[in-house]
């Protein structure tokens, strides 16, 4: 249980890595499309690379494309432009902050479309989430500058977004392909549909003034990414999922973290309020071992 402790810390510190290089990779100017393009670019290339080496094909049936297509659009491309924007305004502690909502996102949703049962300790989570959002908003001193409380609806979105896959996923399934494949899949499609959109909107990047932290931080991202989805998607096989899935709470830590180490970033008390606030939110809502043997 140690080694998958330590894969676990792993994941979570690489997956809270991504929200300062995100950072980092929009404060040249870059813009959301054409570094969406480039990070699923990257991300197919890398896997396109272990797929070759396993002698694994990408399966292309219609049924498999719709579910690519699906999950590119509400997976990465709404999600993805939703964040990179708004991390271009806030602190990328912030950031990870309202990213670990989606659990409690995801809980309504659930129950909406039949795929969970009622729990007062998963609506009082809910409702601690929820106070968490309210004092990174309220508060006039919670964020550096008060005029960024305006980007935190757009934010939300991508969170929204992201909690509507995992639903998607469990209510209606990935047609048999794995997990690994559904990204790979939604990947390379999701390259291929924004690609226009980011030549059309003058977003697409070609970096002709060489290679400097911006363009490296996306290149990290997108391969970190990568790494850290198949590791957990390893994880959950062998550790089983409701171990997996308190890596909620290590890249919401691991966010703030890196980000107060890379960027520099100081926060107020309102902002570790709301982080306490969230951290209990994840802690109530996430699933207990008894609720997913009362649910199979």
């Amino acid at each position: 249980m140690l080694f998958f402790t330590l894969c676990l810390a792993v994941i979570g510190a690489g997956w809270g890595v991504t929200e300062p290089l995100s950072k980092i990779a929009v404060s040249t100017g870059y813009l959301p499309f054409g570094l969406i393009f480039w990070q699923l670019a990257i991300g197919s290339g890398v896997m396109a690379v272990f797929a070759w080496g396993r002698g694994k094909r990408l399966p292309l049936t219609p049924e498999a494309l719709r579910i690519y297509a699906i999950i590119a659009v509400i997976g990465t491309l709404l999600p993805n432009a939703a964040s990179y924007e708004t991390i271009r305004h806030i602190p990328a502690g912030v950031m990870a902050i309202l990213m670990s909502l989606i659990p409690m996102a995801a809980f309504p949703m659930a129950l909406g479309l039949g795929v969970d049962r009622f729990s007062w300790r998963r609506l009082f989570g809910l409702l601690a989430g929820l106070g968490g959002v309210l004092l990174l908003a309220l508060p006039e001193t919670s964020l550096p500058d008060p005029a960024m409380i305006l980007w935190i609806p757009l934010g939300l979105v991508a969170v929204i977004c992201y909690a509507f896959e995992g639903n998607f996923v469990a209510r209606w399934g990935t047609a048999g392909l794995t997990p690994v494949q559904v990204l790979f899949g939604a990947s390379v499609l999701g390259s291929l549909m924004v690609l226009p959109v980011a030549v059309v909107s003058g977003q697409f990047i070609v970096p002709t003034g060489g290679f400097g932290p911006p363009e490296w931080a996306l290149i990290a991202s997108s391969v970190i990414h990568v790494f850290v989805y198949a590791a957990y998607v390893w994880l959950v096989g062998r550790a089983g999922a409701v171990f997996t899935v308190q890596v909620s709470y290590l890249v919401t830590g691991f966010g703030v973290f890196w980000s107060m180490l890379i960027l520099g970033e100081r926060y107020s008390g309102y902002i570790w309020a709301a982080f306490a606030c969230v951290m209990l939110g994840i802690f109530l809502v996430q699933p207990r071992r008894q609720d997913m043997v009362a649910s199979a």
